[in-house]
């Protein structure tokens, strides 16, 4: 399906990419995951709808309301954008309206990434390079931090990720991976073009 019939199909509109840069080269520009990608994703990675994910630079909300819509999941938008988190609940109201779902579980942020306070039920950590393996760090140790008043399962889901966060992730004591989703089509060609899902070590 193409990415205009999805955000047809979904009600919102999350496909216009971000033009020039942030004034911090820890900052990445938004550029949403292509639908085509997250089909793939998620026919070889299930969510239930008891788990609460956090997609951290999340833009206009694209994996925010395509999780909720094939899982039901609690979703979390963090973005420190002002324009994108407006355009984010925008897409909300209008995707609760068309799908006639409850917004409770819709959740939207405008805040820095290291400055969200994980919820005791986070469960699953989504991550399309969003900013400098620095800004990662201090996010994966937020992440950790909260385990120890409210142990649990967690998993990080990386997309595109720069060898940085990987490097992390693979020296890191606690992390182990657990899953790689490799694409097809006009995608298999470039190595970055998968998803890494990296959980904690039993």
């Amino acid at each position: 399906m193409k990415e205009e019939h999805y955000d047809d199909l979904l009600g919102v509109r999350t496909s216009k990419l971000q033009l020039g840069f942030h004034r911090s080269f820890h900052y990445h520009r938004y550029e949403p995951t292509p639908y085509q990608a997250l089909e793939e994703l998620f026919r070889n990675y299930q969510l239930k709808s008891s788990d609460r994910v956090v997609d951290f630079g999340c833009g206009k909300g694209r994996l925010n309301f395509f999780i909720h819509h094939l899982f039901q999941s609690t979703v979390v938008g963090i973005e420190m954008n002002e324009e994108f988190y407006e355009e984010a609940v925008e897409n909300r109201e209008s995707y609760i309206n068309k799908a006639k779902n409850n917004r409770e579980n819709l959740y939207f942020y405008h805040c820095l990434a290291e400055e969200y306070k994980i919820h005791p039920h986070d469960n699953r950590f989504y991550f399309f390079n969003p900013f400098s393996v620095q800004i990662f760090m201090r996010v994966i140790n937020n992440i950790l931090f909260s385990l120890e008043t409210s142990p649990r399962d967690i998993e990080i889901v990386l997309y595109y990720s720069s060898d940085d966060y990987v490097h992390y992730l693979e020296d890191h004591p606690l992390f182990v991976l657990r899953k790689e989703v490799n694409l097809s089509g006009e995608y298999e060609q470039n190595e970055y073009e998968r998803f890494l899902v990296y959980g904690l070590r039993y």
